[in-house]
C-alpha cells in the first residue's frame, strides 16, 4: 500500500471489480479511452490485472479519511514490451483537485525505486489536454506524437534521477 496526503494506493484485489466496472462504464471516464467497453472485455482486463505478472502493478485509489474509490492507476509493460507505462483513470467527480498529480507522483516513485524502472512512459490523446497537463507538470517530456486507435496519441517519458 502506498499512502500519500489524501489518498490509499492499493493493489487491486478481487472485491474491487464493482469499483472497476464502475470507472470502465462512466461515458467521462472512457472519453478518451476508446469508450465504454462491452461487460466481457471488462471482466477480462480486470482478470488480467488480478494475474499480472510482476513488474506489472495494478492499483486501486481511494479517499484515505473516507475510504472511497476514486480512480485505477497502474504500471504495465508499454505497447513496445520495452518499457513500462504509467496509466490511470479518476471518475470525474475527482477530476480537478490535485489527486491525479499526488498519486501519480507517488506511483512514479515507487516504478523507480520500488521496481528499480530507469524509465516511464505515458500515453495520451492529444486532445486529453488535462491529462497532458499533468504529465507535463510531472516532470515528463512528450518524445513523440503518433497514431494509435484512431486518435493521435502524445507519448511522454520520465527518466530515473540518480
Amino acid at each position: 500500500m502506498i499512502i500519500t496526503e489524501n489518498c490509499k494506493i492499493q493493489s487491486v484485489k478481487p472485491n474491487d471489480i464493482e469499483d472497476v466496472y464502475s470507472l470502465y462504464c462512466n461515458e467521462d471516464v472512457r472519453a478518451f479511452l476508446g469508450g465504454i467497453p462491452d461487460k466481457s472485455y471488462i471482466y477480462a482486463s480486470f482478470d488480467s490485472m488480478l494475474k499480472a505478472p510482476y513488474p506489472n502493478s495494478y492499483f486501486c485509489i481511494s479517499l484515505k479519511n473516507k475510504n472511497e474509490f476514486i480512480g485505477l492507476v497502474s504500471i504495465d509493460a508499454y505497447h513496445e514490451k520495452s518499457s513500462y507505462e504509467l496509466s490511470y483513470q479518476f471518475l470525474p467527480q475527482y477530476w480537478g483537485k490535485g489527486y491525479a498529480f499526488e498519486v501519480l507522483l507517488a506511483v512514479i516513485r515507487y516504478g523507480f525505486d520500488s521496481l528499480n524502472l530507469s524509465k516511464i512512459v505515458a500515453e495520451t490523446q492529444t486532445a486529453n489536454i488535462a491529462s497532458c497537463r499533468v504529465l507535463e507538470k510531472l516532470g515528463m517530456q512528450k518524445i513523440m506524437v503518433l497514431e494509435r486507435f484512431g486518435h493521435e496519441q502524445a507519448v511522454y517519458q520520465l527518466l530515473k534521477t540518480t
